[in-house]
């Protein structure tokens, strides 16, 4: 079939770029470098009060009341934290997680990658407001990460990527939890009360098999998610634990789907066979049955594979490029020279560069040399070394600390550039120095 120019020149192109690895971090890149630039341009002021504006939701008297960064961090990011908490549960059941021989590797570098940074950042900042801002560099961004270990192809070894993997999921478990126990304003029992009651419901209605997810749409962002917001924890948090409410059991197991589908098939070809009888009929006889497949084909897989996988393009290519956009943009000519060396930044860039690599190494060699765990096969040390510098990629999750730690702009300003240079030579170290390793086997 002749391809038309709007499939060649666009709708193929979009296609190839969403399909690669790569694709989500080149993107962040573009995002956060636009809003660099932006907020470095005539437009600055434009870019930063767009961000101010506020926007109200509610009835009546029940309105909440909110402006557009918050909207963003609050509202959109809670949906990249649903998919992190989907990736947590099938990990834990079924992944790297799964077994403890298997995940206690990543487990303890994950633990190193998050203390060493913390006490480095605290370290400069000890006495000082912007101690607050501990939890910065204790992050990793998953995204940025494996696209720059995907971008050395087959040279590294694939279990290499699934250890990167395994320590970004745990990372984030812990961002969560530093998140919900240090990050959170004055708490209303009353809601955390009803918040308690919608997640004991979601728990049910997955003890009970209910796999429709418009009902777990409606309980976790219309109850739990709603309770926890007015609760003063974060409302990411919402969002972790209705992922951990969602089923991961299939309708019907794979022998059977096997049997329907070969059923289905065999029906598929006795009307092609008959079409000649009556073609009009023969054709929807066959798409209904089609349709059918996709039915099927719903009910052997389970709701939490099926969310993750839907959720993935909006997450990667509009949801954290905003982010991005958003949080990103620091005015450069207000930042001195005095800032650029204050605790703030130096905490941020060594905790990430410094404390990634200190802890990961020193904590994964730790797990090996006590035999509670072993090196994944075909990677060797040299490997662990350039994955614990890719690690030290802060920046979605960074970026996302910084915006609940500080009220100051100066202290902000200061973390988000040191994030976003600490990040820069993350991946242009770790990428050449794996290049380099790789090379030489």
């Amino acid at each position: 079939m002749k391809k038309s120019p709007l499939d060649i020149y666009l709708i193929l192109p979009i296609k190839n770029f969403i399909e690669k690895k790569t694709s989500v971090g080149l993107l962040l890149i573009f995002s956060a470098l636009l809003a660099m630039i932006v907020a470095n341009s005539p437009f600055a002021d434009a870019y930063h009060s767009l961000w101010k504006q506020y926007i109200h939701l509610g009835i009546n008297d029940f309105v909440i009341r909110k402006n557009l960064l918050h909207w963003i961090n609050d509202g959109l990011m809670s949906i990249f934290f649903f998919v992190v908490g989907l990736e947590l549960k099938r990990e834990i059941l079924q992944g790297e997680l799964s077994s403890i021989k298997k995940s206690m590797l990543p487990i303890g570098a994950a633990i190193g990658g998050m203390i060493f940074p913390a006490l480095i950042f605290y370290y400069f900042n000890t006495g000082l407001d912007s101690v607050s801002g501990w939890g910065i560099p204790m992050a990793t961004d998953i995204a940025f990460a494996l696209g720059i270990l995907y971008l050395l192809g087959d040279r590294v070894p694939l279990p290499l990527k699934v250890f990167l993997t395994a320590i970004a999921i745990v990372d984030d478990l812990g961002a969560v939890l530093v998140i919900a126990f240090f990050y959170t304003s004055d708490i209303s029992l009353q809601s955390l009360g009803i918040a308690g009651v919608f997640l004991l419901i979601l728990a049910a209605a997955n003890l009970i098999g209910i796999r429709n997810t418009l009902f777990y749409a409606v309980m976790g962002i219309g109850g739990l998610w709603l309770a926890i917001l007015l609760s003063g924890v974060h409302a990411t948090i919402a969002a972790v634990l209705a992922a951990f409410a969602i089923p991961n059991t299939k309708k019907i197991n794979t022998p059977l789907f096997l049997r329907k589908a070969k059923l289905l098939g065999y029906e598929i070809q006795q009307e092609f066979r008959n079409r000649k009888k009556d073609p009009k009929e023969a054709e929807e006889h066959i798409t209904y049955t089609i349709e059918k497949f996709s039915s099927l084909t719903e009910d052997a897989t389970p709701p939490l594979q099926r969310l993750e996988h839907a959720l993935h393009p909006l997450i990667s290519f509009v949801i954290l490029p905003i982010f991005a956009f958003a949080n990103a943009g620091v005015s450069l000519g207000e930042t001195s020279f005095g800032a650029v060396l204050s605790p703030v930044l130096i905490g941020v860039v060594s905790g990430l560069i410094l404390g990634k690599l200190t802890g990961i190494i020193l904590f994964s060699k730790l797990m090996v040399w006590l035999k509670i765990a072993a090196l994944p096969q075909k990677v060797k040390w040299k490997h662990v070394y350039g994955v614990a510098c890719l690690a030290a990629i802060g920046f979605t999750m960074s970026l996302f600390i910084t915006d609940l730690a500080f009220e100051n702009e100066s202290y902000m300003s200061q973390a988000k550039i040191g994030i976003l240079l600490a990040s820069l030579l993350a991946g242009i170290i770790g990428y050449f120095y794996l290049r380099k390793v790789s090379n030489s086997n």
